[in-house]
């Protein structure tokens, strides 16, 4: 069975192992060196100043994602799967476990690479429509950014 939580700095190795295994599929792609050589220093960085989730399946890390909120959109960023987990729903579940979270957001927003179609579908998936396309970013790579609104709030009624 597969738990989402909160990450603790005991789980940072396991996650840039999944990390590392997750980006370094794309090493073909592009330069993804950014992502699989990360330190345990700069992710514990990134965890002073983001919200980092984990999946675990038994007992051992299989996903997380890293995401924060700026002006009402939640940015995410890393979401990560272990390539012997992938296609089994945890990084929908990562997802759909931010949306549930965050609650000071009307927009959600993320970015995969452009010239992986199974990542483009699985936002699409997700029911996130692209909104933006960033060419030659930051490591001269090519990225698709989609974006999510949360549904308003019904109004409420007089009684």
């Amino acid at each position: 069975m597969m738990r989402i939580r909160p990450a603790t700095e005991a789980d940072f190795e396991a996650i840039l192992t999944v990390q590392q295994a997750a980006f370094g599929e794309y090493t073909n792609l592009y330069e993804t060196s950014a992502w699989t050589t990360e330190t345990i220093e700069s992710l514990r960085q990134d965890a002073r100043e983001k919200r980092i989730l984990v999946a675990e399946a038994d007992g051992a890390i299989v996903g997380s994602v890293r995401f924060w909120t700026v002006a009402g959109v939640c940015v995410m960023r890393l979401l990560s799967v272990s390539p012997a987990h992938q296609g089994h729903g945890v990084g929908k579940a990562l997802i759909r476990e931010i949306e549930r979270v965050t609650t000071d957001a009307h927009k959600f927003y993320a970015c995969t690479m452009l010239r992986t179609a199974r990542n483009i579908q699985f936002f699409l998936n997700l029911g996130y429509k692209a909104e933006t396309v960033l060419p030659n970013h930051y490591h001269h790579l090519d990225l698709i950014c989609f974006a999510k609104y949360r549904e308003p709030a019904p109004p409420l009624q007089n009684g």
